[in-house]
């Protein structure tokens, strides 16, 4: 008798996945370090955290996490704001450059997807369901689409947050700001545990893969 059940068990997706994972992290957290160093700040190079190795930023229980529940997280990059300009601006800068590499990614494996599925149109190809290409495209949309719009969310130690915190900390005080700081781990948790991001994440997601496949339909003709 059986009593495990290993279907979910499939080689390529896995492998795929975690190809796209760690090099979606690693150009993520490179994006906050470079974009840091440009503006003044050199910690994150100093620490050997400005580059796309995925060793330097790979945090393992999230790396885990992302593997297993597509929800996770890297190494946050150290950022010391007394090296900026303008810290509340370069600090905004920092927090969406991360995001706006992983929307970029997204949209340029989306091409490459809608690319692959007109050679094998127009090239009569036939590719097998389950193939390792088509999974690993797939799971680079995805995964960046994922990242971009979770890291978006203005609750503590996420992007979002860092943008919330610099655009209204004048307006509205430091108080809804230090009950965050004090408890986002916890309110990220309740939001995971609910589905709410799930949802979240669903929703947009679909809704920004149509809007890039929209795009590249305009471009192209499609």
């Amino acid at each position: 008798m059986d009593f495990i059940d290993f279907s979910w068990f499939n080689v390529p997706e896995l492998v795929s996945r975690l190809i796209a994972i760690v090099i979606s992290l690693a150009f993520h957290e490179w994006a906050h370090a470079y974009s840091a160093f440009k503006l003044g700040d050199p910690t994150a190079r100093n620490l050997g955290r400005m580059t796309v190795n995925p060793l330097a930023h790979i945090d393992l229980i999230g790396f885990l996490a992302l593997i297993i529940v597509r929800f996770g997280w890297a190494k946050p990059v150290p950022i010391n704001l007394r090296n900026f300009k303008n810290p509340r601006r370069d600090d905004i800068i920092v927090s969406v450059a991360g995001v706006c590499t992983n929307l970029l990614l997204a949209f340029a494996f989306t091409g490459i997807g809608l690319g692959f599925g007109l050679i094998m149109i127009y090239g009569g190809i036939v590719m097998t369901d389950g193939s390792f290409l088509g999974s690993l495209v797939g799971n680079f949309i995805f995964i960046n689409l994922a990242l971009f719009v979770f890291n978006l969310i203005p609750v503590p130690p996420l992007d979002g947050y860092h943008v919330f915190h610099d655009i209204f900390i004048r307006q509205i005080g430091h108080g809804i700001f230090d009950f965050l700081e004090r408890n986002g781990r916890y309110i990220l948790l309740m939001l995971l545990l609910s589905g709410i991001i799930t949802a979240i994440l669903s929703w947009a997601v679909s809704g920004l893969l149509t809007g890039m496949q929209q795009i590249y339909a305009v471009l192209f003709g499609l």
